[in-house]
């Protein structure tokens, strides 16, 4: 960036990145390099087993508040951002469902999150009830039916929850992912003003990766799917309006920081990583958080699975642009199992001291854990199963259990790429100048040196971290700034934001990786029709 002398010259985009666990607001430069964030954690409700929610106003509340400590952080550091911000983008965890009244904006029933299990009755009903059981809406949404999407949850709360049934049978009733609650808010809700004083009303809009991901959009159409909706008994008008991720979708509305800014791009947290990790045809990301996500770029053409992956949306980078789609394998729980570690065991007292912990043994001592907490996702999608810990013996302490924790995020990542490797199939990779296939890292685990060499070790194919680990909020960043003219396409994908990366290479032989896939495959079919023990 040229001189700071001149408040013109400075120039600078923002990202709201809503995640599982917290919520955080980074501003970033012309550069695309951060110049001030803050991030705040929220709280997890766990009103029964298998059921995790959260409160939408808490949510709203800490994006408030992350944009204001945000930009007093900036301002600090000499950082005009008021003057400066030209857009912000937005990306969410996805699946998550608030279901709002639209006449006084506020939640119906706390959001249901993504990794809760409450909808397995439904989704077994559904499965017994299609033609096409579990796989009934593969075809045009490419998705299985699974207590992971939002449609189910949608189903659940107009079943359960009098305020939501009476709200929707009323026409008061409006569903929304994050993203959307998020948005209507920030635009102005039920009764805003803009800065000028003037009357706003909040926008109704999702993007189309979040939409791909609620089992009720049509993949190659990027709209609802008639059909399911009619089969599922899910009114249309309660849905908000699909745009696509790099767009001006409206401006902040008074009562927020940064009011008048620009909303203007808006994606998953997954596909957001992909644009952040410049993911183009037959590149693979895998996110490290809460939960972990594995997603390769096919290109323009949708590709269906037949080893357990779902067929997404990559990105759409403006309405007239054309759509990348994607292979994804989602893993419910990753980080997540570190946190029980710290919050439920009290084995750590920070994330960060499980690598000093799991680097006091030389291996897992035969110690094999499978987080199915809540059943497994991808390439498995049981929802029986549950969490299991093989292989105790007298000799295991806890550094063994800490290293079979990270081992087993990296296990549930193989598993996802090897059924990508038989999907996409070897015309459907782009491989490095040596014949290898790369795996791009990002997430806040990644910055576990011992979580990324036991990948690279049971992957057995290098791994490659970028220096800036947050490339979730880099991409909401990238699609807004695209969409208010500050980068062009080919300036973001000519790698825009390229520093140093951190290469890890395998280095355990071939046999012994073998031998440990087989017995960390033993180890999950143990995990399997275990819901049901007694208490």
């Amino acid at each position: 960036m040229a001189g700071k002398g001149a408040a013109e010259e400075e120039v600078y985009v923002a990202s709201i990145d809503q995640g599982t666990t917290s919520t955080r607001f980074i501003v970033y430069d012309r550069h695309a390099k951060p110049v001030a964030s803050h991030q705040l954690e929220f709280k997890q409700h766990y009103p029964e087993a298998g059921w995790v929610e959260h409160d939408p106003m808490e949510i709203m509340e800490s994006v408030k508040t992350c944009m204001a400590k945000a930009l007093d952080k900036a301002t600090v550091d000499g950082h005009n951002v008021e003057a400066g911000l030209k857009a912000i983008g937005i990306t969410n965890q996805r699946e998550t469902t608030v279901m709002w009244s639209k006449s006084t904006g506020l939640p119906l029933y706390n959001a249901i999150v993504w990794m809760d299990a409450r909808t397995s009755p439904i989704c077994r009903r559904l499965e017994s009830e299609l033609s096409g059981g579990r796989t009934h809406f593969v075809e045009t949404c490419g998705l299985p039916i699974s207590t992971y999407f939002s449609a189910l949850k949608v189903l659940w709360l107009i079943e359960n929850v009098d305020a939501v049934k009476n709200a929707v049978r009323a026409g008061d009733a409006l569903f929304g992912t994050i993203d959307t609650w998020l948005i209507w808010n920030l635009t102005g809700g039920i009764d805003g003003k803009d800065r000028d004083g003037k009357q706003v009303f909040g926008q109704h809009v999702t993007d189309c990766s979040n939409a791909s991901r609620t089992m009720l959009m049509n993949l190659k159409a990027l709209d609802w799917d008639k059909p399911t909706l009619e089969t599922l008994g899910i009114p249309a008008e309660i849905l908000p309006k699909i745009i696509s991720n790099s767009e001006r979708i409206g401006v902040v509305a008074s009562g927020f920081p940064l009011a008048g800014v620009p909303i203007a791009g808006c994606l998953g947290d997954q596909h957001a990583a992909m644009l952040g990790q410049l993911c183009q045809k037959g590149e693979a990301k895998s996110t490290y958080g809460t939960g972990a996500f594995i997603l390769l770029n096919t290109g323009e053409e949708a590709t269906q699975s037949s080893h357990g992956l779902l067929s997404t949306i990559a990105y759409k980078l403006g309405p007239s642009e054309p759509t990348n789609y994607a292979l994804e394998g989602s893993i419910a729980i990753a980080g997540a199992a570190v946190q029980w570690l710290r919050d439920s065991l009290g084995i750590i007292s920070t994330a960060a001291e499980i690598e000093k912990l799991a680097e006091t043994v030389q291996d897992s001592g035969g110690i094999y854990f499978v987080p199915a907490f809540n059943g497994l996702f991808a390439p498995w999608w049981r929802d029986d199963a549950r969490g299991i810990c093989i292989g105790i013996t007298r000799f295991t302490n806890k550094g063994h259990i800490a290293r079979a924790v990270l081992e087993s995020m990296c296990f549930q990542v193989n598993d996802v790429l090897s059924s990508m490797h038989k999907d996409a199939g070897e015309a459907g990779e782009v491989k490095s100048a040596e014949g290898e296939f790369l795996l791009r890292v990002d997430g806040g685990a990644t910055v576990n040196n011992r979580l990324m060499q036991i990948q690279a070790d049971l992957l057995g194919s290098p791994v490659v971290r970028p220096a800036d680990i947050e490339t979730t909020a880099l991409g909401a960043a990238y699609a807004a700034g695209l969409a208010v003219g500050i980068w062009t396409k080919e300036q973001i994908f000519a790698g825009l934001h390229k520093e140093n990366t951190t290469v890890f290479r395998p280095q355990l032989d071939e046999t012994h990786r073998k031998k440990r896939a087989d017995s960390w495959f033993k180890a999950v079919s143990r995990s399997f029709d275990l819901a049901d023990l007694s208490l």
